[in-house]
């Protein structure tokens, strides 16, 4: 199965998250658990996806503490066999994720700037002035310097953050098919774009598991990527 499409199962619990996972069957090996499932059962979730049915799982946490925190947390959620796990991408909060990842098999993906901010949203934060685009793939230089195993990031950065010396994976949220309401994501492109610009693995959600036939819009999603 193709795993560059991971499906987030953004849906109220743990049960309407397996349900999704029957419905959507071989069309889908790759599920990112966020959140807002955290409290629905979300980690239940995980390991049955991952041991019961051979899903490859993305645990989105977007872990921020301070280092001893983080290594504390990450050190127990590596027990849960997960492949992937987000944390904010401050170079302090991903060397402590990685040492509390040491062992494991999870990479630690480090979160550059959200899909849903723009600059307006950055001055409200009292980030730093600067171009969005250059301020996120500098996060990611400095996300890669400190060891992370990837990033998260936009499809708009992608090409630039993959021309990084030392990038590795890339991970892209704020992927829409043509013709798709964007929500709240304002950084977007089209499945095929994303990984074009360099991108290994794109989020889609709402277009997926909103849709008529979610496995239907699913396969549509792979189609459209280019050949490996």
């Amino acid at each position: 199965m193709d795993d560059r499409l991971i499906v987030a199962l953004d849906v109220p619990d743990a049960l309407a998250g397996l349900e999704l996972a029957r419905t959507l069957g071989d069309a889908v090996s790759f599920y990112k658990i966020g959140l807002g499932m955290l409290t629905g059962g979300g980690l239940a979730l995980a390991n049955e996806l991952k041991q019961d049915h051979g899903k490859r799982i993305f645990l989105d946490m977007k872990l921020f503490d301070i280092g001893a925190t983080v290594e504390s947390a990450v050190r127990g959620l590596a027990r849960f066999d997960i492949d992937f796990l987000t944390v904010h991408g401050d170079p302090h909060v991903v060397r402590a994720a990685k040492q509390g990842a040491a062992g494991s098999n999870m990479k630690i993906l480090a979160v550059t700037i959200l899909t849903s901010l723009d600059r307006a949203d950055l001055d409200a934060g009292l980030i730093r002035p600067g171009d969005l685009h250059d301020l996120t793939v500098e996060r990611a230089a400095r996300a890669f310097e400190a060891g992370a195993d990837g990033v998260i990031a936009s499809p708009c950065e992608a090409a630039a953050i993959r021309a990084l010396p030392g990038a590795r994976l890339i991970v892209t949220p704020g992927v829409r098919p043509a013709g798709s309401a964007l929500g709240d994501q304002k950084r977007v492109e089209t499945p095929a774009a994303a990984i074009a610009a360099g991108a290994d693995h794109i989020v889609v959600g709402r277009p997926v598991w909103q849709a008529a036939d979610p496995r239907a819009a699913a396969r549509a999603i792979l189609d459209e990527l280019p050949a490996r």
